[in-house]
């Protein structure tokens, strides 16, 4: 055989080779790009504290931004309009001197207050109905939509509704019982400071009277995290579980143990996250304000323009986009966690993974389900038989 011949079998054997040994790098290393990207999806379903649920929730907002806030923004729109419609006219209402003027300025007035409502009420219908699908991905990496969340509204939107008048209610009343604990406790403080400044110097019960009211207004806002925590997975427990309105309240109750810490970090960071939003909006609208000449300052006697009124009210409903997903995620996570924590939902999420569908078992589990399946209308009835082969009489 000629040695150019062998030359260029060999060669050609050669670069078969090393093609057949890239492709296998290439395939492997894309195997295993999938893999890691499947585990980096799925969630580590430990026991999560303050800073990683922080964490996590805002991984999981940085990585679907546009849909969260797709999600969020409807009610805060509704809002909006009805604080545009609220502020326009509590600035007219006063300076009219038509009685027709003055009723229409008081019905527009009245309805932007309805709709401010029933865009907060719709916030947290939104809210509610997001969470079965923030747990399909958390738990099974389901697509995080827009449609998903408003089908799972639409679904069970009269119980949301009767869900979230009594969740906005017990949050109303929670806040009664905190700021009348702390009003009580700062009286009592300002008696003993006056009384404790007749014996001591004066600058000493002042900075003793501070730290005890600083200390009153941390247990204030624990009292209130307390009582208001207890009905922040009503809506999971509904979406997730399938329950009713009472027995999601009941549910509820019975699974908020131990979050309070985790929901004060959640709301002190969403307050820095509204704040911060709010100040990168509303300062613009301000210089804009003092360049037109207008004194905007809170001891001003002269009146605001509407235009800026206006202005700070949407800015203000608008910033709420912000924080609302953080929540969204955040009690989604927590419902997880306590879960996790409570009824060993790893070991069931872990064996509804590995293991073949459970048969369909007429047995009442102590525990709830850790994704309850959408009821389906029952098929309808065959015909009845008319004693005749081809069903005719």
């Amino acid at each position: 055989m000629p040695f150019r011949s062998v030359l260029t079998t060999d060669l050609t054997v050669y670069c078969c080779h090393l093609l057949m040994n890239s492709c296998g790098k290439i395939l492997c290393e894309g195997r295993s790009l999938r893999m890691s990207r499947a585990l980096a999806n799925q969630l580590s379903l430990a026991p999560l504290g303050a800073g990683d649920l922080i964490d996590r929730a805002v991984r999981l907002y940085r990585r679907h931004f546009f849909t969260l806030i797709r999600i969020a923004a409807p009610p805060v729109i509704v809002s909006a309009v009805g604080s545009v419609f609220f502020v326009f006219s509590r600035g007219r209402a006063f300076t009219t001197s038509s009685g027709c003027s003055l009723a229409l300025y008081v019905l527009l007035g009245f309805a932007g207050l309805c709709l401010m409502v029933a865009g907060k009420v719709f916030s947290l219908i939104v809210m509610g109905g997001a969470t079965r699908n923030l747990v399909s991905h958390l738990l099974s990496d389901e697509p995080v939509s827009a449609r998903a969340t408003y089908t799972a509204v639409r679904s069970r939107f009269w119980g949301l509704l009767a869900a979230s008048l009594l969740v906005l209610f017990w949050i109303v009343l929670s806040s009664m019982v905190a700021i009348v604990a702390w009003f009580m406790v700062f009286y009592v403080v300002v008696l003993a400071g006056v009384a404790f400044a007749l014996v001591a110097p004066a600058w000493f019960a002042v900075i003793l009277g501070s730290i005890v009211c600083i200390a009153a207004a941390v247990l204030a806002l624990w009292l209130f995290f307390f009582l208001a925590g207890r009905m922040a997975y009503v809506p999971q427990a509904m979406l997730v579980e399938g329950k009713g309105v009472l027995e999601a309240i009941s549910r509820s109750f019975s699974l908020a143990r131990g979050n309070i810490r985790r929901l004060m970090a959640m709301a002190v960071f969403t307050s820095f996250a509204f704040y911060s939003a709010l100040m990168i909006l509303i300062i613009p609208l301000g210089w804009y304000g003092y360049a037109s000449g207008f004194d905007l300052s809170p001891f001003s006697q002269g009146e605001i323009p509407a235009w800026y009124a206006i202005g700070y009210n949407v800015i203000w409903d608008a910033s709420n986009i912000v924080p609302a997903p953080v929540w969204m995620l955040g009690l989604s996570l927590l419902y997880v966690d306590e879960r996790v924590r409570h009824e060993g939902y790893d070991i069931e999420l872990l064996a509804a993974r590995q293991l073949p569908e459970m048969p369909k078992l007429n047995v009442t589990s102590p525990l709830a389900p850790a994704l309850a399946e959408k009821s389906k209308a029952p098929p309808p009835p065959p015909p009845m038989p008319t004693g005749s082969v081809l069903g005719l009489r």
